[in-house]
């Protein structure tokens, strides 16, 4: 890679992260590399880009002013990367991916698993979120592509993948442990433990169609810490079934009897547009 594009980059990606070690992971420098890189270039420029500190970096005023232009720079030696990849074939490549719990813990090591087998000299960069992160990353460039709920935003072009079906999640010894399907009028009689990032559009949707303010006792982002508190006998909550496979958990997953799902699908920016990395990750996701 040309020198000056490396500075640029290392640049970018440590405003992008906040942090000159986090940059230097992404970008497989050491830390003294990218803040010498970064130090070039304010040398060269005359100006001063980041501020230091314990806390990480921020712009300056200078650095907010030349940001769009060095993202800008980044973003067409990539399209110029992504042409001579296809000229050359697929014998290297990133690709930068989003996605949310329970895809990267079910779905993606059997994805890349069958794509490595083709393409062994491949890197990948996983960046774990929620749905509205995962899309904002892949809009703003920050990831090639992603995993997340759909509909989204209409400027991203999307591939339906999975309906993946709500559970009521309750503990073994519930009284409603037996029943065939979990009445969602229960849901309101008890504890109610919220996923906060992920799926919680679509509980509160469920419980607002029947007019339900559950008794919420309970929010994170981490599906794990919900089945847990459920297993203690904390409350009762609604999971995805995907992230239901394999949990160490003694807790039940119960259909409700008003059958609720999420639509799982993969998006980007454009197929057309997309790396040649990218365009043949797409024939693999069949493979989850």
């Amino acid at each position: 890679m040309d020198t000056n594009i490396q500075k640029y980059l290392s640049f970018v990606k440590t405003v992008e992260y906040g942090s000159f070690t986090r940059a230097a992971e992404i970008l497989n420098y050491s830390q003294s590399g990218i803040s010498r890189m970064i130090a070039d270039l304010e040398k060269e420029w005359k100006v001063v880009l980041l501020e230091r500190s314990k806390g990480g970096v921020k712009l300056t005023s200078d650095g907010l002013t030349l940001l769009p232009y060095a993202k800008s720079l980044v973003a067409e030696y990539e399209k110029l990367q992504m042409q001579v990849d296809e000229l050359n074939g697929l014998q290297s490549g990133l690709i930068r991916i989003g996605t949310f719990s329970s895809v990267a813990t079910h779905w993606l090591q059997n994805i890349i698993k069958r794509f490595n087998k083709d393409y062994p000299n491949i890197d990948y960069e996983l960046m774990l979120g929620d749905y509205s992160e995962i899309e904002e990353w892949i809009l703003e460039g920050r990831v090639d592509c992603g995993f997340l709920r759909l509909p989204t935003h209409p400027e991203l072009e999307t591939i339906f993948l999975e309906q993946d079906q709500l559970m009521a999640i309750i503990p073994e010894n519930h009284p409603l442990a037996d029943c065939d399907k979990f009445p969602v009028t229960a849901l309101s009689e008890e504890p109610f433990m919220v996923l906060e990032k992920g799926v919680k559009a679509e509980v509160m949707e469920i419980l607002g169609k029947y007019n339900f303010t559950p008794k919420v006792h309970f929010t994170t982002w981490d599906d794990y810490a919900i089945m847990a508190m459920v297993e203690s006998g904390l409350g009762i909550s609604i999971l995805p079934q995907l992230i239901l496979k394999r949990v160490p958990y003694k807790i039940i997953a119960k259909e409700l009897d008003v059958p609720a799902y999420r639509r799982i699908g993969f998006a980007l920016r454009s197929k057309k547009n997309a790396s040649l990395a990218v365009k043949r990750f797409l024939e693999y996701l069949q493979y989850r």
